[in-house]
């Protein structure tokens, strides 16, 4: 087989992964604390028929050598932690991380697991928990009697209580910083969890150890830029095209050699 016709295989293989990725941060434009996934490439082995520096027989060097590739592939996926925009909802328990940071939440088997999306609310006995019902860890509980919720920029939760003349301080939520945020591994439902990649997560206060603050009233968008992500699949498509042009140009090769060899 022309060796072209694997290669441009490759090249159409990498370009459906990236229009996929493309797909899923259009479908998430509207995911609060989405953020946005890059495809990478890296290119596969090559054939060497002559190492650059070879001798050549009048008493020359080839200063380039032959070097044939033979296509691309994916190497991974990697999500893009920039910050999404801030939405105003005037909601007392929507929470905005400004800077960087993950809330903690505790997931049914007892692993922790991490998120950006802030949108809050109180289960049935009063726990503060995201929005499929996992309870925020460290786990703060909104008395019943409570007429209204603040939290500081610093994490500290604090309720005005009918009949205190004092807000009544319920807790302090804490962010997880990770040196490789980008190693964490998707879960869906906006969460993540650690791997050896990301390596361990530091806890600590809001506005501390270079972790972001807190913004009640507001939500982290997702970071996906629609223009951005047109223009990309633009791209793809066109790559797309020439990939295939290139496996029907191998082809009428092979047609006409098959035709002159009868």
């Amino acid at each position: 087989m022309n060796p072209a016709m694997w290669i441009s295989k490759t090249g159409v293989q990498a370009q459906d992964a990236k229009l996929q990725a493309i797909a899923n941060n259009l479908a998430n434009v509207n995911t609060v604390g989405f953020k946005r996934d890059r495809a990478v490439f890296s290119d596969l082995f090559y054939q060497i028929e002559q190492q650059p520096g070879t001798q050549r027989d009048d008493n020359t060097v080839a200063p380039s050598g032959i070097q044939l590739g033979n296509g691309t592939r994916l190497l991974g996926t990697q999500k893009v932690f920039t910050t999404g925009s801030l939405q105003s909802t005037g909601q007392s328990l929507d929470l905005a991380i400004v800077g960087n940071g993950f809330l903690q939440v505790s997931m049914p088997s007892g692993d922790v697991a991490y998120t950006r999306a802030g949108q809050l609310q109180l289960n049935a006995d009063g726990k503060l928990v995201n929005a499929q019902g996992l309870a925020i860890k460290p786990e703060i509980t909104v008395p019943a009697n409570a007429t209204a919720v603040t939290i500081g920029d610093n994490g500290v939760v604090s309720a005005t209580v009918a009949g205190a003349s004092a807000p009544q301080e319920l807790g302090q939520i804490k962010l997880a910083g990770f040196l490789n945020p980008a190693g964490l591994r998707a879960m869906g439902d906006n969460l993540y969890q650690e791997t050896a990649a990301s390596g361990a997560p530091t806890e600590g206060d809001p506005g501390t150890d270079a972790l972001g603050k807190l913004k009640q009233g507001a939500l982290e968008g997702s970071n996906v830029q629609v223009v951005e992500e047109m223009v990309d699949m633009i791209a793809a498509q066109r790559t797309y095209e020439m990939n295939t042009k290139v496996l029907s140009a191998a082809d009428n090769m092979l047609q006409y050699l098959s035709q002159a060899s009868r």
